[in-house]
């Protein structure tokens, strides 16, 4: 394992170098290219120059706009047994996108059942407050009902899971494939 600089062995270094390559080039410009079942769409990496590189969250934004980004940080999330915070990032982001109607109370109601509802089978970690928004704004569903307990979960994730993802081997892992 490395430790300390003066004392890292030439092979950290320039894994340590590679590593940070290979993440500059899945930070850069990235083109849509096609769209996947229930998980935001594809996106190709292009390399640019340092300077493009964006900086703080959008690096989660890039990684949860990538098929591979997503599956890697799930299949993290998994091992973690926190996978239902992706599924439900995922559940809104595909309900937001939903036609108003009937089904909207539909979906609404199956989101809340299976993510927001104590004892919920994927139940995510909520303040109560959050919950009692969540739950409030079922009483008459639009596009936006779950976008504070999304917001929470989004930082949940970006702020605790994303930098532990970053250090595993399910980033060294989808770093290959960029």
């Amino acid at each position: 394992m490395c430790r300390g600089l003066a004392a890292l062995p030439s092979t950290c270094i320039e894994r340590a170098k590679e590593i940070k390559v290979h993440l500059g080039h899945f930070l850069h410009k990235s083109k849509v290219i096609g769209d996947c079942d229930n998980v935001a769409p594809v996106t190709r990496m292009t390399k640019t120059s340092p300077e493009d590189t964006p900086k703080g969250g959008q690096f989660f934004e890039k990684l949860l706009a990538n098929k591979r980004g997503v599956a890697a940080f799930r299949g993290f999330l998994r091992s973690e047994f926190s996978e239902e915070n992706i599924d439900f990032w995922l559940a809104c982001e595909e309900y937001k996108n939903s036609r108003a109607g009937s089904k909207l109370t539909l979906k609404a109601q199956k989101i809340y059942d299976e993510f927001v509802k104590v004892q919920a089978p994927k139940e995510v970690n909520l303040d109560s407050l959050t919950r009692e928004i969540v739950t409030k704004n079922l009483d008459d569903p639009t596009s936006s009902c779950f976008e504070v307990a999304q917001e929470r979960t989004y930082s949940l994730m970006e702020k605790d899971s994303f930098p532990r993802f970053l250090k595993s081997d399910f980033f060294l892992e989808l770093l290959k494939y960029i």
